[in-house]
């Protein structure tokens, strides 16, 4: 700066100025100086040798593979039986509702493909039976009783098997996870909130918020209309067996106490609706006198088969737990079990099944993940022994210029010869 430059001042006359222009800042599209946004981070890249790649495949291989046999033994213990029963009363011959020795059996032979079971052991000597007839059920506190087709199953336990007895029905082809099913459904509403048509009519619960008479469905939604609702009986056997004290055991009782997880309860409330106020679902009112609720709402708070089914499922084939018995042995022996045959799989081309299971520390069935493991494991492995072969037999010095093809190019005519392109 010169001499004769003068120091502006902030309380000058100039700089109080209004008509005086403020200089501009110019716009810059330069990222702030920062570690992370100029790309300064701390990094390590480790360098991809053979002394450090080959070990880390049999290390995984070696971890790996154990794992997965270990996983398929775990699976190969649990025992289980299912049977399919869809279409029952129009495959299965008609039969006596109540077993009776005296008379015979009247069942017939299951087909193969309907049936699957691992029992530990021998296997089962006999094959599952079937037939279906018609009862009457009583559907309580409600007291509505109508005629309905039962199907009846009859299989052979060949060995005692120790308690939990789980017992789950499968169904297939069944979109849980569709969009608009999922949705369906009023959180509030299932807290135990007082709900308006109006609050619900805006709300997700569309197409089944409220019922052409303008009372909201209780409970609204597509997920609560379409809840499973075949009934399944505890098993008995055909001939008595006694237990380790002597006792004679003429059935296996199983609960539905247990069957939801431990926290879904809190999910749900008891209702503030009063009965009049509401009207059950499309699907439930068969159950209900003149298809309305009576002196009582259903408490969805401890109804666990309720939330079991509300909890929905994220592939079209799922098992659902409906039952269980957590202290008692099921004994080897012939079973019957009598299925209230209500759930329309028909209507969209499904399956409908039952599953008595047991577990292990690993859960139920399912060798998948063992088998998984197993195949990363022999991969790791195999690719391993390859690698070493190679390094072994044809080895690679490490940096090798040799490979690197960017100034290896070969001169061309052109170049040999002094001639340029078009000179």
């Amino acid at each position: 700066m010169s001499r004769t430059e003068q120091v502006e001042h902030t309380d000058s006359i100039s700089s109080q100025d209004p008509t005086r222009d403020e200089p501009k800042k110019a716009k810059s599209k330069r990222p702030p100086n920062t570690a992370f946004r100029q790309q300064r981070l701390k990094a390590w890249q480790p360098i991809l040798t053979p002394k450090t790649v080959l070990p880390l495949f049999f290390l995984v291989g070696v971890i790996f593979a154990p794992i997965g046999g270990l996983l398929i033994y775990a699976s190969s213990q649990v025992q289980e039986i299912s049977i399919d029963y869809t279409n029952c009363n129009n495959t299965a011959p008609q039969a006596r509702l109540d077993y009776n020795a005296s008379l015979g059996n009247d069942l017939e032979p299951i087909p193969s493909s309907r049936v699957s079971a691992t029992f530990s052991g021998k296997g089962m000597q006999t094959a599952p039976q079937w037939g279906w007839a018609r009862d009457n059920y009583t559907f309580e506190p409600q007291g509505v009783t109508l005629e309905t087709n039962v199907c009846i199953l009859s299989f052979t336990i060949p060995a005692d098997i120790a308690p939990p007895i789980l017992f789950y029905y499968r169904l297939t082809n069944f979109y849980q996870n569709h969009r608009r099913y999922v949705k369906s459904v009023d959180i509030q509403q299932l807290k135990g909130d007082v709900r308006s048509a109006s609050a619900l009519s805006n709300g997700d619960c569309d197409p089944l918020a409220v019922a052409p008479n303008g009372k909201p469905y209780y409970p609204c939604g597509l997920i609560a209309n379409s809840m499973f609702n075949d009934t399944f009986g505890n098993l008995t056997l055909d001939n008595a067996v006694q237990d380790a004290d002597g006792n004679e055991i003429n059935s296996y009782n199983m609960t539905v106490a247990g069957t939801s997880w431990s926290h879904e309860g809190d999910l749900y409330g008891k209702t503030k609706y009063k009965p009049n106020e509401v009207v059950p679902p499309p699907n439930w009112q068969e159950q209900y006198p003149n298809g309305e609720y009576g002196d009582e709402l259903p408490d969805l708070h401890t109804w666990e088969q309720f939330q079991v089914w509300m909890r929905t499922a994220g592939l079209p084939t799922f098992s659902k737990l409906y039952q269980r018995n957590d202290k008692d042995t099921l004994r080897a022996g012939t079973y019957r079990l009598k299925i209230y045959d209500r759930f329309p799989v028909d209507k969209y081309a499904g399956t409908k099944s039952i599953l008595i299971s047991t577990r292990t520390v690993m859960g139920g069935k399912n060798p998948f993940l063992g088998i998984a493991y197993l195949v990363v494991g022999g991969l790791c492995i195999l690719l391993g022994a390859v690698f070493l072969a190679t390094h072994l037999i044809k080895p690679r010095k490490l940096g090798d210029h040799t490979y690197l093809t960017w100034n290896n190019d070969q001169p061309t005519s052109a170049t040999t010869t002094g001639r340029a392109g078009g000179a």
